[in-house]
Parts: structure tokens; sequence; C-alpha cells
């Protein structure tokens, strides 16, 4: 049975950071392919960030502010978040591309 846990998630001021970490397990976690997706209230959930063997991909709202990153050894993906505004609050959600497997997400609420 795949599970994905995310954590990390938190109430932190505009221009903070926080850094997100999703655990998996069920999976051959070293070949899966995983993104950050996010969902603001009243929105569409949009892809954030991703990563695979081929490197790493980000959405324009995360380029430059956000790095993904995994440690195969510990079955995790992490995402950092630097210079934060209110229009990332959000619930966000690791994902397996491979397996449309969800978690079941952390919120980040950024105040102005």
């Amino acid at each position: 049975q795949v599970q994905l846990v995310e954590s990390g998630g938190g109430l932190v001021q505009a221009g903070g950071s926080l850094r997100l970490s999703c655990a998996a397990s069920g999976i051959v976690f070293s070949v899966t392919p995983m993104g950050w997706y996010r969902q603001a209230p009243g929105k569409q959930r949009e892809l954030v960030a991703v990563i695979s063997s081929g490197g790493t991909y980000y959405t324009d709202s995360a380029k430059g502010r956000f790095t993904i990153s995994r440690d195969n050894a510990k079955n995790t993906v992490y995402l950092q978040m630097n210079s934060l505004s209110p229009e990332d609050t959000a619930v966000y959600y690791c994902h397996t591309l491979n397996g449309n497997h969800w978690g079941q997400g952390t919120q980040v609420t950024v105040s102005s």
C-alpha cells in the first residue's frame, strides 16, 4: 500500500521560509518521479515542482524561490520554499507522477 505523508507546513510571515517533507512508503522511491502540488482556497490544484531522474522542473511561480530535492535513502522528497508571499498560501500535496498517488496535504499559510 502506497503512503505519502507530508509535513512541515505552518504559519509564516511574508518573506519567510518553510521546508516541506514528504515521506513515501510502498513504492520503489528511488525510481519514482515525484511532484509537489498546491491548492489554494477556491482554486484548482496546481503543479509547483517535479523531480525525476531527468532533473527538476519548476512552474513560473516557484522558479527562483522554491527548491525540490530528494533523499532516496530516506524515501523522502522535500520542498524548500523561500521568500514566501501570501499568494503561496495553500494546502501543499506530494504526488507520485507514475502512480497517481497523493498525500493528505500540509497547510501553508503566509501572513502579510
